[in-house]
């Protein structure tokens, strides 16, 4: 079936301007390369300046590179947000979004951190798990210098980045050595499962553009390597299935009606609600994955929405 009909109608003609990706047939390389440099110029990433660094991490990992972006100075001690950019955990950097992470330091005043973690197949789980965590180990520890308030840290992702993220807030919740104040989760790829023939559910008015079944269950594959099915750290690959979620900071979440993701977005959210945990959740009619990139009235009201979220949660 076809759902274009049913996309909002002024990203209609431009949802073919993300880079696709045929898992059977296409190189993975390529669409690295297509997704970086289409997202740099939708994100108007070129003109952006940022900081890096390299930080230590344990265990003889290679050392994770971030860039900070600077809120406008302030005489007070600000906030942070750590920052996982998308692309399935197989593709992307936080160059790429450089444009989207200098406004959204300078609209909230919060100093913005994004992690550039290792990618699969390359490296499968737990990998770029452990440069996220690592990197917000660092920025709580380095609070004092980087002038924020180690109790206002959130951390935020989109797409296989709020994989990550909300990975990340379950490792710092049983890990104890940071205590997140929020996490902000847009579209996230949390089930392994969807896509495939054990899919908890599977509306086939979901899916066709942008991210697609085949496209997730190939990048979920390259993620998950050799983990076995009854492995206790299975439900930091994927958080759909870990079965505790109480204790998790207060939560904002949003996913597109027509996205891959939105059943199993709105079941995490249920749970989260279940378990006690302070949640939001938007779920836009007529939007795709990622529909928050594209030029529209629709992309600016979720850019809207998310803006004033971060802002009450920080």
């Amino acid at each position: 079936m076809t759902t274009l009909g049913l996309v909002d109608a002024e990203q209609r003609d431009m949802i073919a301007s993300f880079p696709s990706f045929d898992p059977e047939q296409d190189d993975l390389m390529e669409f690295r390369r297509g997704l970086v440099e289409g997202s740099t110029a939708l994100l108007n990433s070129g003109s952006v300046t940022y900081e890096e660094r390299l930080i230590p991490a344990p265990d003889a990992a290679p050392d994770v590179r971030v860039i900070l972006f600077q809120p406008p100075k302030a005489k007070k001690t600000t906030s942070a947000i750590l920052y996982v950019h998308g692309g399935g955990m197989i593709a992307g950097t936080p160059d790429m979004q450089a444009g989207m992470l200098n406004r959204l330091a300078l609209e909230t005043n919060t100093l913005v951190v994004s992690v550039d973690y290792r990618l699969a197949p390359e490296t499968p789980f737990p990998g770029g798990l452990e440069d996220v965590y690592t990197a917000l180990v660092w920025l709580h520890k380095h609070a004092k210098e980087l002038e924020i308030d180690p109790d206002r840290i959130m951390v935020m992702g989109d797409s296989g980045g709020g994989c990550l993220a909300a990975a990340t807030a379950l490792l710092a919740r049983d890990r104890g050595k940071v205590k997140l104040h929020a996490q902000v989760l847009i579209y996230p790829m949390l089930d392994l499962r969807t896509g495939g023939p054990d899919a908890p559910s599977d509306d086939p008015t979901t899916g066709e553009f942008v991210w697609t079944r085949a496209q997730n269950q190939h990048a979920w594959s390259a993620v998950r390597g050799e983990l076995a099915a009854d492995d206790p750290r299975f439900g930091y690959l994927s958080p759909a299935f870990m079965q505790d979620l109480s204790g998790l900071p207060a939560t904002f979440m949003i996913t597109g009606a027509l996205d891959l993701f939105r059943d199993e977005d709105i079941t995490f959210a249920q749970r989260l609600w279940k378990a006690a945990v302070p949640t939001e959740l938007v779920v836009y009619a007529n939007a795709v994955h990622a529909f928050d990139l594209l030029p529209s009235s629709l992309g600016e009201r979720v850019r809207r929405d998310v803006l004033e979220a971060v802002r009450r949660l920080l």
